[in-house]
């Protein structure tokens, strides 16, 4: 009995080492995989926007009753910039209406747009998409309804890399432009939403192959 308990307990040690020598280089693969994806965002830089394109996409951001918060006016204020340099034909804003808010986050831009001088008839809106990935998979069905082909993503600079890798997914003919009197530049204001960014990009990266096109 003594023998074939120590002969069980020998045979789960050697198990034991053999799952560690397995599972340790998995996660320091992984680790540095999450690391790499970190920093690619944390670097990203679409550089500035030279090319004119057939629209804007305005990705959504918080509405504070029924006006923009700082992050979405600010988004707003870079996408009416490219229209007024010609770069863009159209711009379409984007977002439902989150919880607490007294309008959609497209209709308070397209308002505010509007009120800045930017012609109605310009100014498109999708009301459905509450997360960034239906925000450009909605404007992208909009701006097929309205003959637009090229577009240029309208965001904060970090959470650009994510949104440019999902207009790829989508076969979208795009590229970005930070807005760039972002919000989130402080470490204390920036760090949060980085990280943020890194949760939701390595997310969306490891669930794409799972989910439907």
């Amino acid at each position: 009995m003594t023998g074939a308990k120590g002969a069980g307990m020998a045979s789960r040690r050697i198990r034991r080492r053999w799952v560690v020598r397995i599972l340790f280089p998995v996660m320091i693969l992984a680790a540095g995989w999450v690391g790499a994806q970190a920093w690619m965002i944390w670097t990203y830089d679409p550089g500035h926007k030279t090319v004119p394109s057939d629209a804007a996409i305005v990705l959504g951001a918080a509405v504070w009753g029924s006006e923009p918060s700082p992050v979405l006016r600010e988004r707003i204020h870079h996408a009416v910039d490219l229209y007024r340099q010609g770069l863009v034909r159209k711009i379409i804003f984007t977002g439902g209406t989150g919880k607490g808010a007294g309008m959609a986050e497209s209709e308070a831009a397209e308002r505010y747009a509007g009120a800045i001088g930017v012609p109605k008839g310009d100014l498109l809106t999708e009301s459905k998409s509450v997360i960034t990935e239906e925000n450009l998979r909605f404007a992208l069905e909009l701006g097929k309804t309205q003959g637009l082909r090229s577009y240029t993503i309208v965001s904060d600079p970090l959470h650009l890399k994510r949104s440019m890798r999902m207009a790829a997914d989508l076969g979208m003919e795009a590229d970005a432009s930070a807005a760039s009197t972002t919000v989130y530049r402080s470490w204390r204001t920036k760090v949060p939403f980085w990280l943020r960014e890194v949760f939701f990009h390595v997310g969306y990266v490891i669930t794409k192959p799972f989910r439907g096109p």
